[in-house]
């Protein structure tokens, strides 16, 4: 049976995931009256939850005699990592673009690595049933793409499809008959080339990626570079480095393999050159290892990944509520988790710093750090985080830069005055503005990365919602100096105790809450937004004095407006270099990294 090995690649939202859960149910993986949920690949909570691709995973289908391994990659920037690793497994790509948007950001990002890697693209130009499709503007941007990327010929060559993802069709040309996904299928096995790893040669399989069994262990994952895998073969495992560098190597054996047949793993005996498996067996395996035959211990060159831009300090708790609700508190636990999520998470570093009880944690962006810590309070897990930082370089000329990200803004043209105003307090440099017409202006950025710390929930107001805003790391620049990214104070609380609708209600017109009455709070912590620029301390567990006197109006009702609740993200961009976001399992709190209110004003005055 003959092998292909894809991948699919595309911006975030363009409809990866849905694709190929038709792709699955067309190729016959599921039974006919088998209940399959939306979206099957996003299986993480997470996933589910936000609607979007984290985590790259494996699977396959059956085209008439060709087997095809699929690799579901993450559309968003921050996850690049996941998809930098993955194009290492495979031989061609299926590029994914929205009819309507076109080649966003991250299209541009994926596109770069699969291009650089000689890999065989396939152009699905999707959603052509959108009411503000132009596939055939889509089309000469992708080829511009292509070109702008110094494609070579047979990758500018490649094949273009249309389809419609939710439908579950692919075409030839737009104006066709909507039938299945068979022009797809035929294209994957007409355009992608078979794998072209020797069979007769000794084994030899670089790890893309890492799963894990509860009864197995680690699980390596990669494709078969050379040779044969066999259950109870002996192997040695190669460190990280560069081809014919055997570093330093240990000797395993493989206890199970497997290979992918649907979204399930299937056990074998045996697989070859050109297949993706699973390997159980393997203690101490890493991503960008070498496994191969202890004859001829040859090391592939490791996978090369972006250095991260962005950097947080994780602490232990230590607020007055410290330990009430998290399972794991202690710094060596918090140390321990971090450093196993090093072992699958190759995007992320994690270092130690002067105090042993905080970690500096650095990965592509705050929605990368961010679903770490999600997935960590969810494990049982308490700390507090810091404000974000960016991570400064010195360049060749010894001249301090910081990262730039290229910010891409699609919004109605009727609310664009206050974007572009904000973006230009934030030093933003618009780079082009373009009008397709129906009613939505794209704009392109250069923008500093700690620009956009805290700029989401401001630009979803100045938008109405309706706005979209995409971004992704581009280059590093000039250091531009101090930046004001939070134009208000906030609201700390003066005493520890239950918050009270009385006190609430007195404040609530000249602010914005994060609490609702009836929150346990304490000294420090931040319990809203003021109006105006300036902290102020505030008591919230208050109640009315009762007295035996009844005056007219005094016992009205109290109407209080709903609080705005934070995500770890947005209280990530919201906070200043002197707050803290307390993570527990059930509650994110906001706080002064020092509680008590003399503390913060010697403090003020020192750095005076």
């Amino acid at each position: 049976m003959s092998i292909r090995n894809i991948a699919i690649i595309a911006h975030v939202d363009h409809g990866k995931t849905t694709l190929v859960d038709h792709m699955l149910r067309q190729a016959g993986t599921f039974r006919e009256n088998q209940q399959v949920a939306e979206r099957v690949m996003d299986s993480n909570p997470l996933e589910r939850e936000r609607g979007i691709t984290i985590l790259a995973k494996n699977l396959s289908v059956r085209w008439k005699d060709t087997k095809i391994n699929i690799v579901d990659t993450p559309g968003h920037s921050d996850f690049g990592g996941e998809v930098e690793r993955i194009l290492r497994m495979v031989d061609g790509v299926i590029l994914l673009v929205d009819a309507a948007e076109g080649p966003m950001p991250q299209t541009r990002f994926v596109t770069r690595k699969a291009l650089e890697l000689g890999l065989q693209p396939i152009v699905i130009i999707n959603k052509i049933d959108r009411g503000d499709a132009d596939p055939h503007r889509v089309h000469d941007e992708v080829l511009e793409l292509f070109m702008e990327l110094e494609a070579k010929d047979y990758q500018l060559d490649c094949p273009f499809l249309y389809a419609v993802g939710r439908e579950g069709v692919a075409m030839q040309n737009p104006e066709d008959a909507r039938v299945d996904l068979t022009p797809l299928f035929d294209g994957i096995v007409a355009t992608i080339p078979e794998p072209t790893g020797q069979v007769d040669g000794p084994f030899q399989m670089l790890v893309s990626t890492i799963d894990y069994s509860p009864y197995l262990g680690r699980l390596a994952i990669g494709r078969i570079e050379r040779g044969v895998a066999r259950v109870g073969d002996s192997v040695v495992l190669l460190e990280h480095g560069h081809e014919g560098d055997a570093g330093a190597a240990a000797r395993m054996r493989i206890s199970k393999l497997f290979t992918f047949d649907g979204l399930a793993r299937e056990e074998v005996e045996q697989a070859y050159a050109g297949d993706i498996v699973a390997l159980a067996g393997l203690s101490d395996v890493d991503i960008g290892s070498t496994v191969c035959d202890p004859a001829a211990p040859e090391a592939l060159e490791g996978i090369a990944v972006e250095e991260p831009t962005v950097s947080v300090d994780i602490m232990v708790n230590n607020s007055p509520f410290a330990g009430k609700e998290g399972k794991y508190v202690t710094s060596r636990q918090v140390r321990d988790r971090l450093m196993k999520e090093l072992e699958s998470n190759v995007a992320l570093r994690v270092e130690e710093t002067d105090s042993p009880d905080t970690m500096t944690v650095s990965g592509r962006g705050e929605l990368h750090l961010g679903i770490l810590m999600e997935t960590m309070r969810r494990e049982g897990y308490e700390f507090a985080v810091s404000r974000p930082r960016v991570i400064l370089k010195k360049g060749a000329d010894g001249q301090l830069q910081e990262p730039y990200e290229e910010v891409t803004i699609d919004v109605p043209e009727k609310l664009m005055g206050p974007v572009i105003e904000k973006l230009g307090q934030r030093r933003g440099e618009m780079r082009e503005m373009q009008n397709p017409g129906g009613g939505l202006v794209r704009l392109v950025y250069r923008m500093p990365a700690r620009g956009l710390f805290g700029y989401r929930s401001e630009f979803l107001t100045d938008t109405r919602g309706e706005g979209i805003l995409h971004h992704q790391f581009m280059e590093y620049g000039p250091y531009v100096g101090a930046l004001s990214t939070r134009s208000r104070g906030v609201l700390v609380s003066m005493l520890t105790g239950e918050s009270v609708a009385f006190s609430l209600g007195n404040l609530q017109e000249r602010s914005t809450f994060f609490i609702d009455a009836g929150v346990p709070v304490y000294e420090g912590m931040i319990v809203g937004e003021n109006s105006r620029q300036g902290d102020m301390e505030v008591n919230v567990i208050k109640g009315k004095k009762l007295t035996n006197m009844r005056a007219s109006g005094s016992d009205d009702n109290i109407l209080l407006e709903p609080p705005r609740v934070m995500t770890l993200e947005d209280a990530m961009g919201y906070i200043a270099d002197d707050e803290l976001i307390e993570v527990t399992p059930k509650s994110i709190r906001l706080r002064k990294r020092l509680l008590n209110a003399s503390d913060r004003k010697k403090a003020s005055r020192a750095s005076a």
